[in-house]
């Protein structure tokens, strides 16, 4: 694969998180629709990885490096608008992890996410929402007794880890918000 092709994979993922970044700090987000700039830029960015995986299969370790193999994953994962296409990657994304091009935990995600949004319960629980009060909240997890094990195994912290720093992490963002 071009080395071209890896570092536009990784521009790609900069400009989601940076467009990211700036409707966070606007206030835009988070939100309860999809964001119209936020949906064009997903777009953009599936219709190219749409093309990289049509000329080059999917874009693992070995062939674009770690940088550019978390991009594709960060862009399937935002490729909410078109759940046939995040389906696909989720197969292109097993077969990678079980060749060792993909580490376990993009998998999980991308599993959860094509789950929740299909209304089943997610495997490792890594997709959540808030509650009233806007706090997160993990959404429904299948087998939730076994959750940390099935997360271990990927080499994830605890679901209750990771609730924590979401947490802590709205808790500075409301702490930033009542000091503007």
């Amino acid at each position: 694969m071009p080395p071209r092709v890896a570092d536009e994979l990784v521009t790609m993922m900069a400009d989601d998180q940076r467009l990211l970044k700036q409707l966070f700090d606007a206030g835009e987000l988070p939100s309860t629709s999809y964001h119209p700039r936020m949906k064009a830029l997903h777009e953009r960015n599936v219709s190219r990885l749409k093309a990289i995986i049509g000329r080059h299969g999917w874009p693992g370790l070995s062939l674009v490096g770690e940088e550019a193999a978390k991009a594709a994953w960060l862009i399937a994962q935002h490729a909410v608008s078109d759940p046939e296409f995040m389906a696909e990657c989720l197969g292109h994304l097993e077969a990678a992890v079980a060749r060792g091009e993909a580490p376990g935990w993009q998998l999980a995600f991308l599993q959860d996410r094509v789950r929740t949004l299909s209304g089943q319960s997610q495997v490792y629980g890594t997709q959540f929402d808030v509650d009233d009060g806007g706090w997160p909240t993990p959404c429904p997890i299948e087998a939730p007794a076994t959750v940390n094990e099935r997360r271990a195994a990927l080499g994830m912290n605890s679901l209750e880890e990771r609730l924590a720093q979401m947490t802590e992490r709205e808790r500075r963002r409301r702490e930033r918000a009542r000091q503007a």
